[in-house]
This record gives structure tokens, sequence and C-alpha cells, in this order.
């Protein structure tokens, strides 16, 4: 289910414009937090402000050929709508699955799109959030009042993509495309196309468009570490055959698969030379003895420290092997009219390059906050377990896991803000903010993650924005789903770190 989605006003014909819970977002995050409140928040009143035309946020702007899932969707899945397909799935199915929870949960009455958010004010006088938005598509100006924030709107910008500067880029004749902005008429059949990058996108891309080009050729500064398996789970298979309930094999195949992955995780900082040694196993089984490995799929970094993108039956390493692609892991000196000249010497010619150079991540929607009337810097704030910042009232962020599947939180902050919600209706507060203890006063206040844990470009571009963290496990996000899906919900409400008023 793929269509775009409009809302309206009330059937009264007149706006309301003040909610208990404004949701900023209407992807992956928003749906989830739309379907909390409905579950477990039903006298709450809620609106989902979404600036695109649709929901989806990255499975609808993205368009570029064979995009796909880099995490299974038994676990990127909700954990309370079960997955029937593949574990790795189109950007088109994935939309279907979010659509259906749409439709059966009722949630299309609660969201509006084409909204973008400009604003956000706190005014602890009324204890309320002020949001100043825009239509985008009439252009009209709105205000929504709300007593609390939920941030869903996802971790970099949409309209544009990250692209390092090159000399020469004015010179080359052909196309260059970035896929976050992938044009309809782009032709590429019986092309020569080079894709800049060696990530999940470059990996996705490549054995899409590999079969209509002439040739497609991989360009990399360095190498990444890739997972090539079969795209089937055999468990949830073998459950079907038995004629088990998709509720029951959508949560047997999730603690499977949770159970493979916390291993996986536990070994590549325990026994990283080993793990190491597996995966580049799985790509010699794909490219043979004779192919250079170490050149061009062994990575300077142990296992996870960046991304680990999973690349379904191998298709990435069948189009190498095949012929129909090629990896070159050199760096660029210029672009010129035919290609891109190589700092080793080497001209790569191509009629269209791809720049699948990565994403820049946006802070909170890039929305302007105040509260009491101070900008807020949220690079001055420190980070409750990745939820919440120090002086930032009524107001939680989701930012999911890099190791797990990012719907993992979303389930777990979407309990957690619930919980929270009630509480305050139950103690009669009308405001919450989380402070520094008195034990905390000392406390070392660092990055908000650890580059030796983990450490993609895009992170470690956009560190100085983000909110720092302290050296306890309240003030962190440890990244660790395994740790917090039995801490978040064991949180005491009442603990000196929450201040309500």
């Amino acid at each position: 289910m793929t269509e775009t989605r409009t809302t309206t006003t009330p059937k009264n014909g007149q706006e309301n414009n003040h909610f208990d819970v404004v949701v900023v977002g209407a992807g992956i995050s928003g749906v989830g937090a739309a379907y909390h409140l409905t579950t477990q928040c039903p006298d709450k009143s809620f609106v989902v402000l979404e600036g695109l035309e649709s929901f989806g946020g990255t499975w609808h702007t993205h368009r570029y050929p064979g995009i796909r899932s880099d995490s299974d969707l038994y676990t990127f899945g909700y954990r309370f709508k079960p997955w029937t397909g593949a574990p790795i799935a189109s950007a088109e199915e994935i939309l279907s699955y979010m659509g259906e929870v749409i439709d059966e949960n009722d949630l299309a009455r609660h969201i509006r799109y084409q909204h973008k958010i400009r604003s956000a004010s706190w005014s602890s006088e009324n204890n309320l959030w002020t949001l100043e938005a825009i239509r985008t598509d009439t252009g009209e100006r709105l205000r929504f009042t709300t007593s609390f924030l939920w941030m869903c709107q996802g971790y970099y910008r949409h309209e544009k993509g990250y692209t390092p500067e090159w000399e020469g880029v004015e010179d080359f004749k052909g196309r260059i495309v970035h896929p976050q902005q992938w044009p309809e008429d782009l032709d590429y059949k019986g092309k020569r196309v080079i894709v800049i990058g060696s990530g999940a996108t470059a990996a996705t891309v490549v054995p899409a468009m590999a079969d209509d080009c002439a040739h497609v050729t991989v360009l990399q500064r360095s190498p990444t570490y890739f997972i090539p398996a079969r795209n089937e789970n055999k468990l949830a298979d073998q459950l079907r055959e038995l004629d088990i309930d998709e509720t029951w094999i959508h949560e047997i195949a999730r603690r499977q698969i949770l159970r493979e992955q916390d291993e996986f995780t536990r070994r590549s900082f325990e026994e990283p030379e080993a793990v190491k040694r597996d995966l580049l196993g799985a790509v010699r089984a794909y490219l043979g003895p004779d192919y250079d490995i170490d050149k061009h799929f062994t990575p300077k970094y142990r296992p996870w420290r960046q991304r680990v993108a999973f690349i379904p039956d191998g298709d990435l390493f069948r189009g190498i092997a095949s012929g129909k692609a090629s990896m070159v892991t050199d760096e660029i000196e210029r672009f010129t009219q035919k290609g891109i000249l190589l700092k080793s010497g080497e001209m790569l010619e191509a009629d269209i390059i791809i720049t699948a150079t990565g994403f820049d991540l946006s802070i909170l929607g890039d929305i302007k906050f105040t509260v009491d009337s101070t900008p807020v810097d949220f690079s001055k704030t420190v980070t409750y377990r990745g939820m919440m910042f120090t002086g930032v009232p009524n107001m939680v962020w989701i930012f999911g896991y890099f190791r797990a599947s990012w719907t993992l939180r979303v389930d777990l902050v979407g309990d957690f803000v619930c919980r929270l919600l009630e509480h305050m209706k139950k103690k009669c507060v009308n405001k919450v903010t989380v402070a520094l203890r008195p034990e905390d006063k000392d406390m070392p206040l660092k990055s908000w993650i650890d580059s030796e844990n983990f450490n993609p470009g895009y992170l470690m571009r956009s560190m100085h924005l983000m909110p720092r963290r302290g050296d306890k496990p309240e003030w962190q996000h440890t990244q660790d789903y395994w740790l917090e899906k039995n801490e978040l919900p064991k949180i005491d409400l009442d603990a000196s770190e929450f201040v309500y008023m």
C-alpha cells in the first residue's frame, strides 16, 4: 500500500490545533508512536505532523533501484505486527506493511501530511510547547500547541545527501546522481556507470542496475564488511509448514534473530579476528580463492565499528563474479570530462556517476527550539538514555540502534513514553525535566558516542552538534538493545533525575 495519503480537518470543519501529544514524523518511528498512544494512552489526544506528502520516511523518499532494508524485517518490523515475508524486504513491501498498520489501527485520522515544523517553543508559564508550521502544499502558516512533544523525525536530512567536494566535478560531461535525489528519467541501460561508495546503498544499487548497464564500477576509498547469506529464515518457514500462527512465528523468529545478533556483537568485541575470518570467508565463497579479498573487502577497522550490511543471496558478489560489476579501491584525484582520474593514475571512464557517499545528520529535524525564549543548543545538553535532554521539558526523542534494528527501540521508547504520561497524570503534574543529580556534579562529559565503539562518517561529521553523554548508564545511549530491553521497562520514574512540576 504505497499510495499517498491525505488527512482533512475534523468533520465539524473547525481545526483543533491543541493536542496532548504531538508526534513529529510519520516514518517507522512516528507510526509506531501513534500505535502506542492509541493502545496505551487512549484518553490522550494526539496528532502526527509529517512534512512529506505520505508516510514512510526513508522508504518514501528513497527511489533508487533495488532499495531494500539492510535489517531483517522480523526485528525491523514492529513487535505487534507479524512480518510474513522474506527477512530482507523492498521499500514497496515495507510501505505496504506500514500502510496495514495505519489501516488496522485507524491511525490515518491522526496524521497530517505536508506539515513542516519550523520552530518549537516551550513556555514554563503555560507548560506548553508552541509549534510554528507551514503547509508545504499551500504555504499556509499554522500554529499547534501541545503538552508533550515526541520527536520521531529520523536522523538525517531527506532532501539532500552528503557529497564530498571533488576537484573538476563541473568538467564531467555525463550525469552525476546522488541516490537520495534519484531522477525518474535516468536511463542507464547500456551505459558505463561508476558508483562511488562502499556502504549499504552502493551494495543495493549495484546489483539492481548491473544487468542493464554496460558495466558498473564500484569505486571505494576503503572497504567495508558485508554479510552475504540466503534471504530466508528457515525456522520461520518450517513453522509455517506446521501451520503455526503467524503471531507466534513472528515472536519466535525475532527471539532467534536477536539471540544470533547478540552473539555476533559479543564476538565482534571479544574475538574480532575470528569474526573477520568468518565474514571474509563468506565473501570468498562467492568470489573464489584468486580474487583480491584483502584489497577490496578487508576493512582496516574491526567488525561492527561501522554498520555491517546484509547482502541477500550474495547478489552484489554474484554480480562481481559474473563480470557485470567490478571493484576499484583507490582515491579520487579529480573528475574529468570522461570520468574520474584516480590518485594511482588510473582513469575510469563513465557515462553516469552515482555518488553513494552517505547522508548528513539532522539534529531533531533541524527545528529551532527555544525554552522560555532561550535558544536550545543540544550540544550543551546531556542525554538521558538517548531519549531526553537536560533542560528540555516534556520532550522525548527516538534514536534507534546502530547494531540492531531501529524499530526495536521504537517499541521500547513507546512503552516508556506512555508510562511516563500516565505517571504524570497520576501525580497531577504538567511538566517533567531530566536533570543531573548531585552525585553527577563532577561526572566527565563526553561525545554522544565513543568513536572507538562506532564511527560511521555521517556521525563523525556531526558529533559536535549532538548532545553529550556521561559515564553512567542514565546519561548515555548505550546502543545495547539486549541491555535496554530489561532496563527501560524498570526505570523508576520517581528517581531523582526526574524533576516534576
